[in-house]
């Protein structure tokens, strides 16, 4: 599994012009069924998202895809997790 943050860069003024597209790049992840979570950073720092059944390369690929990220509003950071333990609800990141 994965952890993607994307931390405000130096365009963060301009996130409101890319935010249609950055939502239609979210509910893509949702709906390929990537994407597990998404939210805020506090505070006001960018986004997080929690991400399965994918590789890394594919989800760097997916990432460099963002209107956020091209548009160099953040900048995105990758951190793979190998889950070890979770509870009940979460065992299927086990697999």
């Amino acid at each position: 599994m994965f952890v993607v943050l994307l931390k405000f860069s130096n365009n963060k003024s301009q996130a409101s012009e890319f935010m249609q597209g950055h939502n239609q790049w979210l509910k893509s992840g949702f709906d390929d069924g990537v994407f597990l979570l998404a939210g805020s950073l506090q505070p006001g720092l960018g986004g997080a998202i929690v991400a399965n059944n994918t590789s890394m390369q594919d989800l760097q690929h997916r990432v460099n895809q963002d209107p956020f990220v091209v548009e160099n509003v953040v900048a995105a950071e990758i951190l793979e997790i190998t889950p070890a333990k979770t509870v009940e609800q979460l065992n299927f990141l086990l697999d």
